[in-house]
């Protein structure tokens, strides 16, 4: 086993961390007795490395066997999970598994198992009932965003996840909400309660603001305000994946870019959706309340709850999303007249909207799909390679690039997409041939 300062060290290193906050050394320090944990602090707060760097110095190198299982509400924050564990660099195996997932693809990786593995309480429930992995070796167990996995209805496969891990040592529980009571199928014993929720350094500088409209006429005064300040990071929150398509419909019509973020999407188009908000190519984003934590996307100036949620903790999560880390942000509800919330201020301001605003320039940046990915061997050296020497790009021609298993994506100014198409038609990237084309 590793030495835990050592663990620690090396990870924060990879990850270019120089010291942990306090919510995340209470964390650890709590964590390092053994005891169980319940860890309450906000969203972005960063809970991911308070239980990450423990499950890390717990790991053994000499046990062949899924050694921790952290379970999480969406595929989204499975996959960022894995991504930071990859990035600190340790000799373990990670892997994910989720609805939407190809069942084979993780029945493979599980043949080999992972010292950690990731996943929603439906997907990882039916591996356990398939005997696909061995439980016997999971001694830790984190329920991440867990007041989400029970919003979701995740309470039957987290009970038969629990009760079927019979060398269970450690719990660790996250949350962004202080719960009243803990489901006892967690089976916590004695947990050391960690709550940093109302810890905050400093207030947000968020911005209330509400927009009236007639009923028949939301759709049409949401179109007005997007024109109005859709030139920025914006995301649009909805209660049904219907209405998130309703308005993509009409601002498709009126030629207004953006992209739609919801459960009924396959996972390759909930991905590219995020990917294209966070790299630029798309400044509005529809949504959800799955976009509403545990993310990772950038800095949102502007939220418009187009529906308000129905109860104040998700009205303030979905906030949050905006006025990070020391930003400004505004969070705009469309309301009628006869619309009263309670958690919504009674002196909020009023915004005005006036006629003829014209449609927001569209990004600077458009975003690139290669039929390439890591099992290729491609990775970003190789594409920036290729994009400067031989599609003639400048550095600052390029933004994010992300490469994945069998698919990378890459973020270029839209005022050079033409010539590099044209420069880079019939090349080679890693010895086969480069297929480029604009991500729809």
């Amino acid at each position: 086993m590793f030495t835990f300062g050592v663990m620690i060290e090396n990870a924060l290193k990879r990850l270019n961390i120089t010291a942990l906050n306090d919510m995340q050394n209470a964390s650890v320090k709590s964590a390092k007795k053994g005891a169980d944990v319940v860890l309450v602090a906000p969203t972005g707060s960063g809970k991911t490395l308070a239980f990450l760097l423990p499950l890390l110095s717990g790991l053994k190198t000499d046990v062949r066997g899924v050694q921790a299982l952290i379970l999480v509400p969406s595929r989204e924050l499975a996959l960022q999970i894995e991504q930071v564990f990859k990035q600190m660099g340790t000799p373990f195996k990670v892997n994910c598994c989720y609805g939407g997932h190809a069942v084979r693809i993780e029945k493979n990786n599980l043949a080999h198992p992972p010292a950690v593995l990731i996943g929603t309480p439906g997907r990882i429930a039916y591996h356990l009932e398939h005997n696909n992995f061995d439980e016997s070796f999971v001694e830790n167990l984190v329920l991440d965003e867990f007041d989400k996995s029970l919003e979701f209805g995740f309470q039957q496969d987290m009970s038969y996840i629990i009760g079927s891990l019979l060398s269970l040592k450690q719990r660790i529980l996250t949350s962004a909400t202080k719960m009243d009571e803990i489901p006892s199928f967690v089976k916590l014993n004695k947990p050391i309660e960690i709550d940093f929720s109302k810890d905050i350094q400093a207030k947000p500088d968020l911005k209330l603001k509400k927009v009236l409209a007639p009923a028949a006429d939301k759709l049409d005064v949401l179109f007005k305000l997007l024109s109005k300040i859709g030139g920025a990071n914006t995301l649009v929150f909805c209660n049904h994946r219907e209405t998130v398509e309703r308005i993509s419909n009409l601002l498709f019509e009126h030629g207004l870019g953006h992209d739609v973020f919801h459960g009924g999407m396959e996972q390759a188009d909930r991905e590219k959706a995020l990917l294209k908000f966070r790299n630029g190519s798309h400044k509005i984003l529809i949504t959800t309340d799955l976009a509403a934590r545990g993310l990772d996307i950038p800095e949102v100036e502007n939220i418009v709850h187009y529906q308000l949620p129905y109860t104040e903790d998700a009205y303030i999560h979905r906030n949050g999303r905006t006025a990070r880390m020391h930003a400004k942000g505004t969070a705009y509800a469309v309301v009628t007249e006869e619309e009263h919330y309670k958690y919504l201020p009674e002196d909020i301001e009023e915004e005005q909207l006036g006629e003829g605003y014209v449609l927001p320039e569209a990004s600077d940046w458009v975003t690139l799909y290669i039929a390439n990915g890591k099992k290729d061997k491609i990775n970003k050296i190789d594409i920036v390679g290729l994009f400067l020497q031989k599609g003639g790009l400048q550095k600052d021609d390029l933004g994010l690039i992300e490469v994945k298993d069998t698919t990378s994506y890459v973020a270029v100014k839209r005022i050079v997409v033409d010539k590099l198409l044209n420069a880079l038609d019939g090349e080679k990237i890693k010895g086969k041939k480069l297929k480029l084309e604009v991500a729809s």
